[in-house]
C-alpha cells in the first residue's frame, strides 16, 4: 500500500491565489486554477497505486483557502481513502485549540498542520504554543513546512535549525512532520531528526528523482528508515511523477514499505 502524507484537495480560490505565481511558472502552468472534482482526485491517486492520502485544510492571515469544514465533507465522501488534516487561525489561539479538539474527536482528524512561511512568522511564536499542546494531548502529529518556500513568500520560516531544534525541545511529546524535506538545509534537517525521537520528514514537494543524495543515506540507515514519510504536495505533484524512479533508489523491502507506507500509517494511527 502506499499513503500519501502531504496532500491537498484544493478549492479553486487556493489555487487562484497569486503567491502560487512561482509554482506556475516552474511547472508551465499545468496547475488549474478552477475547483477539482473529487473524483479527479481519487482518480489521480488511482493512476499512481496510491491508496489513502491525508488532506489538509490551509488557514492564512488574508483568508481560509481551504476550510476544515471542506476537508471534513471531502474526507467523508471516501472515508477509507482520504483522512483530513486541520489548519488553524494563529491569531485566536483559544478558539483554535477547540476547534481543534472538535476536528480530532468528533470527524477524525488525524493531524494539525500550520505553514509558518504562509503566516511569516516561525514555529516558535508564542502563538503555536496552546496548539502544541493540544496536539499532545489529543495525541496527533504537528505538520509543517521545512526549506525554502516555492510560493512567493520568505523562506526563513523554514529553517530547521534553530526553530523545530526549538519547538522538539520545548514539546518533547509532540511528534513533528517536517515536509519539503528542508532543502537547501536537508542536513540540518537531517540532523534535527537523528537528536530527536518524534521528528520526521516526508518527501512532499519532491519528486523521487530529486530526493537529495543524503537524505537517501538517511533512509537507508537504521533509525532513518523509520524517519521518512513520502508524500506529494498534490496538485502542486502528482503522485504518479513524484514516485517515478523508485527503484532507483535502491531500498530494500523493508524499507520500501516503511517509505510509502507504514511510517505514516503509524505516525498518524491510520
Amino acid at each position: 500500500m502506499t499513503v500519501d502524507a502531504w496532500a491537498q484537495h484544493p478549492t479553486a480560490r487556493m489555487l487562484a491565489h497569486e503567491m502560487f505565481a512561482s509554482l506556475r511558472r516552474w511547472t508551465g502552468n499545468v496547475i488549474p486554477d478552477e475547483q477539482i472534482p473529487l473524483k479527479a482526485t481519487l482518480a489521480v491517486m488511482d493512476a499512481a497505486g496510491v491508496d489513502q492520502a491525508l488532506i489538509s485544510a490551509w488557514h492564512a492571515p488574508d483568508g481560509v483557502l481551504i476550510s476544515n469544514d471542506e476537508v471534513a465533507d471531502w474526507a467523508s465522501e471516501a472515508p477509507d481513502r482520504l483522512f483530513g488534516i486541520a489548519s488553524m487561525d494563529l491569531r485566536r489561539p483559544m478558539e483554535s485549540v477547540r476547534e481543534l479538539r472538535h476536528r480530532v474527536q468528533d470527524q477524525g482528524f488525524k493531524a494539525l498542520r500550520v505553514l509558518p512561511w504562509l503566516w511569516e512568522t516561525p514555529p516558535t511564536d508564542r502563538r503555536f504554543y496552546p496548539l502544541f499542546a493540544a496536539c499532545v494531548d489529543l495525541g496527533i502529529p504537528f505538520c509543517t513546512q521545512v526549506g525554502h518556500t516555492g510560493p512567493l513568500r520568505p523562506s526563513e520560516t523554514g529553517r530547521p535549525i534553530p526553530y523545530i531544534d526549538q519547538v522538539a525541545l520545548d514539546f518533547p511529546e509532540l511528534t513533528i512532520v517536517c515536509g519539503h524535506i528542508g532543502y537547501p538545509w536537508t542536513e540540518e534537517m537531517i540532523a534535527v531528526a537523528r537528536k530527536h525521537e518524534n521528528v520526521v520528514i516526508d518527501t512532499s514537494a519532491y519528486t523521487t528523482k530529486r530526493i537529495p543524495p543524503e537524505l537517501v543515506a538517511y533512509m537507508k540507515s537504521r533509525s532513518g528508515r523509520r524517519k521518512v514519510l513520502f508524500g506529494t504536495n498534490y496538485p502542486m505533484i502528482f503522485p504518479q511523477h513524484a514516485l517515478a524512479g523508485l527503484d532507483e533508489l535502491g531500498l530494500d523491502d523493508e524499507t520500501r514499505d516503511l517509505y510509502l507506507d507504514a511510517n505514516a500509517r503509524r505516525i498518524f494511527r491510520l
